[in-house]
């Protein structure tokens, strides 16, 4: 065999290899992501970082299923049967309302956690923040709350765009979000200009739909489909000369304008920590949803020079990190 084509088959049996008798003993957790491995390296770094605060190591006191779904969206139900066919002791499930709901679709016993950037409540994952009922609990960004703060951050940036363009991905369920951005762009008296991209063909078609309408300014959606194309939207902003807003910090370090957001780690830890605790015997009812508490803005000062632009100095005083 040909190292060429041994190193791929390599990465597949890393990535869905048979469990040993050692850990078929163990405690099993399921975790279900609508990316791949790649795409969720740093999240997964830091979900298995808050698994072991509460005292599991994989490999050690506790056993890990992935399933991928390759920005497959309709595979998500098939794959969260396939975990609660395999009787695993908790489900994770990352990367927004779909995988969640798919999740919470294929069993009403097996506990759920969560990782959302929609209102739980709203979609129906939860009872309550406070009191979720059932057997699902979780993270959730609150990405719909925070509209009209990055919509407002934008305005106070390009203060005289008239017209602003969201990019949402309608296989992630965006409904919920273009609502919210519709309702807080009438408030401020800006005209909101909805595109949506699935693709990456999609990309291409969106951002020139953006040009030919002539938007002053661009939010961005940061569902795991757009964030694993972080590269292709900074550089599209940048040739259609659209100022862009991001919903996290390391768009912004690779080149992006701006950002604002909660902390993507700090959500996939708390996920971690609460997924140890069910494995400890907490109950999902009574571990309340989590929110962010602490929200990072992030301008590069590089970019906006090469759109002309000049940051105020309101938004310099509020910057938890400012790129020269």
């Amino acid at each position: 065999m040909r190292r060429r084509e041994f190193l791929p088959l390599l990465g597949a049996m890393m990535v869905a290899r048979p469990l040993s008798a050692e850990q078929k003993a163990m405690p099993v957790i399921g975790y279900l992501n609508a990316t791949s491995p790649e795409a969720n390296a740093d999240s997964l770094a830091a979900f298995r970082q808050g698994l072991g605060e509460t005292g599991y190591v994989e490999g050690q006191r506790v056993a890990i299923e992935y399933r991928w779904a390759e920005e497959q969206y309709d595979r998500l139900a098939a794959l969260a049967d396939e975990l609660v066919r395999r009787n695993v002791r908790v489900i994770t499930s990352t990367g927004g309302r779909p995988v969640a709901q798919a999740a919470k679709t294929a069993t009403k016993t097996i506990p759920i956690v969560f990782v959302v950037g929609s209102d739980p409540v709203r979609d129906g994952l939860v009872a309550s923040l406070a009191r979720p009922g059932g057997n699902v609990t979780g993270v959730t960004f609150l990405t719909g709350a925070l509209t009209s703060k990055r919509l407002q951050l934008l305005n106070d940036l390009v203060p005289n765009a008239a017209a602003i363009g969201l990019l949402l991905n309608p296989a992630a369920g965006s409904e919920a979000t273009s609502r919210d951005a519709q309702e807080a762009a009438r408030a401020t008296g800006k005209r909101l200009i909805v595109v949506g991209a699935s693709t990456d063909d999609d990309i291409e078609t969106a951002f020139a739909s953006l040009g030919e309408q002539r938007v002053d300014a661009l939010l961005i959606g940061g569902d795991p489909f757009l964030n694993t194309r972080r590269a292709r939207l900074i550089a599209l902003a940048a040739h259609y000369a659209i100022p862009a807003m991001h919903e996290a910090g390391a768009s912004v370090k690779a080149g992006g304008l701006i950002s604002y957001g909660a902390s993507v780690a700090t959500a996939y830890r708390l996920a971690g920590s609460y997924t140890g605790r069910i494995l400890q015997g907490a109950k999902p009812a009574d571990l309340p949803v989590q929110q962010p508490t602490i929200f990072e803005l992030v301008v590069n000062l590089k970019t906006a020079k090469e759109l002309g632009l000049t940051v105020p100095p309101s938004i310099l005083a509020r910057a938890d990190e400012v790129i020269e």
